[in-house]
């Protein structure tokens, strides 16, 4: 049976399904015989609920389930006929004027669009590189001795100096009145770490135990605090107590503390240079990803379907409410969310994800089971016992299917790196982490 498809607009298309009334009545009468069986109704055996009264009770639900999916079934065969390529769901209404002893139906839906790219020998990327250094070693093996620091309590005449932990009491006012989060009893913290406000570790910089200072502290315009940001405040502070920080020799003793096997300073250099050359492959791989995908779209042309961007939409919205409730948020499913607010994201994630399967139908570039094999491997290297790792991703194919998005991902990466013009970047360690 031929079907005719009109379009409408771009990517929309709208076509006319027509039902016999007779195969409806039908299908539900089968389904009301059926019920009857196993209804249950006051007043009557279990499978001796006479039809009349079943049909009265269901019949209604039972039509709507049948008219649904019939009209389902027949939309799907007809756009299977037409070879369409149907991006959502469609709407579906009833049509005036069917012919006798026939339903008709209005199906308006989108397609998926043609996706065309261009030469990407045209496309430019700058491809950045990075290396691991000592110097970067010894700073990492710096922060891990910060961590497992301690502290002893400095002489009474000794003066707050950096590095030392100082525990005060404080109370600041805004003209004149306290505000929240102003005031503190027994507050620690390291001087010169960047734990407080410049202005505040200025002040507590260099008194002794026992000595109170008021000084003006003015808050910055972008302060998380937004009641304060951009004013000026009036603290008080007192000091009560400075211990001098002591950091661990760097030794086997601190080797083993840490969990390195051989339990020697070479192997724990050998360890954080492992764990920083992996997260320095994170990194650039995440980096030069994008950037091939933002060259990949600039290269694209395709118009985005509606239903798939709002798919994308809502998505995004209940993503959002669900991370709205895990932080405490009450009602956030009353919480108004307004779908503009990720609308240019939607549409980006869309249009990259059309193109990005183009390229990978087009070019081949689907996930092989040995590229499948070594990424999981390679995710479950960095943890203790990478075998149960890998039985972990294993056990569940949805988890196996975002490994297999991940290899797509560099494949083709790959693959546009090699037609792309590439100019190479050699970016410094603190530069790649700092971002």
């Amino acid at each position: 049976m031929a079907v005719n498809v009109e379009t409408l607009e771009k990517l929309e298309r709208k076509m006319t399904l027509t039902l016999p009334v007779e195969s409806i009545q039908s299908e539900v009468d089968a389904r009301l015989r059926k019920l009857a069986r196993t209804v249950k109704m006051d007043g009557f055996r279990p499978g001796k609920v006479p039809m009349s009264v079943v049909a009265r009770q269901y019949g209604y639900s039972v039509q709507y389930e049948v008219m649904n999916d019939k009209v389902g079934e027949a939309f799907f065969n007809a756009a299977n006929e037409a070879n369409l390529r149907v991006a959502g769901q469609p709407t579906i209404t009833e049509k005036e004027g069917a012919p006798e002893g026939q339903m008709a139906f209005d199906a308006v839906f989108e397609v998926f669009p043609e996706v065309k790219i261009a030469d990407l020998a045209t496309a430019e990327i700058e491809k950045v590189a990075a290396d691991v250094s000592d110097e970067a070693i010894e700073r990492t093996i710096d922060i891990l001795r910060k961590q497992r620091r301690s502290f002893a309590q400095r002489a009474k005449d000794a003066a707050a100096e950096d590095g030392d932990r100082v525990t005060i009491d404080f109370a600041g006012k805004i003209d004149g009145e306290p505000f929240e989060g102003g005031k503190a009893e027994d507050f620690q913290f390291v001087v010169g770490e960047g734990q407080m406000l410049k202005e505040f570790e200025d002040a507590v910089r260099g008194m002794k135990v026992g000595e109170s200072k008021t000084f003006p502290l003015a808050f910055p315009e972008d302060y998380h605090g937004k009641d304060v940001a951009g004013k000026t405040a009036d603290f008080m502070v007192t000091v009560s107590k400075i211990e001098a920080s002591h950091l661990p020799e760097v030794n086997e003793q601190l080797a083993k503390s840490l969990g390195v096997a051989d339990g020697t300073v070479e192997g724990l250099r050998s360890d954080i240079r492992k764990n920083l050359e992996r997260e320095v492959k994170f990194r650039l791989n995440q980096r030069n990803k994008q950037a091939v995908m933002d060259a990949l779209v600039a290269k694209a042309e395709l118009d985005i379907p509606k239903s798939s961007v709002q798919a994308e939409i809502d998505r995004m919205t209940q993503a959002t409410r669900a991370d709205l409730k895990a932080r405490g948020i009450k009602d956030v499913e009353k919480l108004p969310i307004p779908e503009d607010t990720f609308r240019p994201q939607a549409e980006q994630r869309v249009r990259l994800g059309l193109v990005v399967a183009e390229l990978v139908k087009t070019q081949n570039l689907q996930a092989t089971p040995e590229q499948l094999k070594a990424q999981v491997e390679e995710l479950a290297a960095s943890y203790e016992k990478p075998d149960e790792v890998v039985r972990y991703y294993y056990a569940d194919n949805r988890r196996l299917a975002d490994v297999e998005a991940m290899v797509i991902e560099n494949n083709v990466t790959d693959y546009v790196l090699k037609q792309a013009k590439v100019t190479d970047k050699a970016l410094g360690f603190d530069e790649l982490m700092g971002q």
